[in-house]
């Protein structure tokens, strides 16, 4: 289990901090591609800026993470899919306090994910959906230099305010979303959504 998560956060951080190898500007790209790209190369930025504070400093990167990457997400999208039809069962109450937990949890994955990063490339692929649609998947792979290839999609939708957000990263068809969704119905089935919630905010609690 523990390697898994290794990787997960290895990949995750390879998604987030490489410097894109294609030829072409972000301009010349469909919209949530170019968007993309613009979040990976001013994390990529910031982190150079800030390296030697970062050294002395490491809980700087989440107000980083939290300036840069996080306004590009759909936390409460993101929760909903983890949840599943739990997300039904809670009270609106629940679901607020659920989304904000579930938020920071996920806001110190991304940030302990930066200091995990070690360089790797990261390419993407054709992209091949209407962007008319409203919904689209960004494929790409990691380029691992002494192994195969390794497959990332992200998953994205335009919101009421015609703006672009991610509400899914899967690598090697596994999401970082849906992934929680086991462990957390079965902590709502032997505890209830209250108990989950105080969990989640106890170790976000510790993390700090």
């Amino acid at each position: 289990m523990l390697k898994i998560k290794q990787f997960m956060l290895q990949m995750l951080a390879t998604f987030f901090l490489a410097m894109m190898t294609l030829s072409a500007s972000a301009q010349e790209m469909p919209e949530p591609q170019a968007l993309v790209k613009d979040a990976s190369d001013t994390m990529l930025q910031a982190l150079k800026e800030h390296e030697s504070e970062l050294k002395s400093d490491p809980q700087k990167i989440y107000s980083l993470v939290q300036e840069i990457l996080i306004p590009h997400f759909d936390f409460e999208r993101m929760a909903r899919l983890a949840l599943g039809i739990s997300w039904r069962d809670a009270s609106a109450d629940q679901q607020a306090r659920f989304v904000e937990e579930f938020r920071l949890l996920l806001v110190r994955t991304y940030a302990t994910a930066m200091l995990e990063y070690t360089n790797e490339e990261i390419r993407f692929l054709p992209f091949r959906d209407d962007v008319e649609k409203g919904r689209v998947n960004v494929p790409m792979e990691v380029v691992q230099p002494n192994g195969p290839s390794i497959p990332m999609v992200l998953s994205l939708y335009k919101n009421d305010s015609d703006q672009w957000k991610v509400y899914d990263v899967k690598i090697e068809g596994i999401s970082l979303v849906t992934n929680y969704r086991s462990s957390f119905n079965r902590d709502i089935r032997t505890a209830g959504m209250d108990a989950l919630i105080e969990n989640l905010s106890k170790r976000n609690d510790r993390a700090r």
